[in-house]
């Protein structure tokens, strides 16, 4: 009886295993679902869809934060759509800074591979946690919590950024505050900020109200 519920047992953990896709590279020309894009046609896939050159120049980092990202997620390439990675390149001119943020989709790994980036996060629990990282080192992010990377050399910075999902997501703090119309009485009511402070960041990132 044993051995007939063991091997009851192999038959469908291999049946089961056999069902299972090799991928399901994005078709981009379809709406996205909770679970992915829905998968391209298999007979119309090539090696392709499965390399992404997109990470090889550099961002522009002509802008408010003097800092540019440059994603490789499904939106970009297909290809990782389903697996639960995806990729990122980070530029930091000098000065430059990510301000505070959350991917609420997935964790992220930051490993330098120029230049000189002091990052940190912050817990659930507010203990903050941020050290000044070089080239070579490698610093994780848990899904969900702020966090920020800062530009604190004397040259450029460059990293590449993996995440747990191929879609992580992004909420920039300063952003979700200042760069709507949320109406300026809530934001000081929520923040304790003054009210002058409050509309000098609006009028900054492009907010109203």
């Amino acid at each position: 009886m044993l051995i007939q519920s063991v091997l009851a047992f192999s038959f469908l953990f291999v049946a089961s295993y056999a069902s299972v896709q090799d991928f399901c590279v994005a078709d981009l020309s379809l709406p996205d679902t909770p679970s992915g894009f829905p998968c391209k046609d298999v007979k119309k896939l090539s090696v392709s869809d499965f390399v992404y050159s997109g990470l090889g120049a550099a961002g522009n980092t002509s802008n408010l934060i003097k800092a540019a990202v440059t994603p490789a997620f499904t939106a970009q390439f297909p290809g990782v759509n389903g697996l639960g990675i995806s990729l990122a390149r980070l530029d930091l001119a000098v000065g430059g800074v990510v301000p505070m943020h959350t991917h609420p989709g997935a964790s992220e790994l930051l490993v330098i591979i120029e230049g000189t980036i002091c990052a940190g996060f912050i817990s659930s629990a507010n203990a903050v946690y941020f050290k000044t990282l070089y080239k070579g080192d490698i610093m994780v992010f848990p899904q969900g919590l702020l966090h920020f990377q800062i530009n604190s050399g004397k040259g450029p910075a460059l990293a590449f950024v993996s995440f747990g999902s191929p879609s992580p997501g992004l909420q920039i703090t300063d952003f979700a505050l200042f760069a709507n119309d949320l109406p300026t009485e809530i934001v000081a009511a929520t923040t304790f900020l003054d009210v002058a402070q409050i509309k000098k960041l609006k009028g900054v990132l492009g907010g109203s109200n």
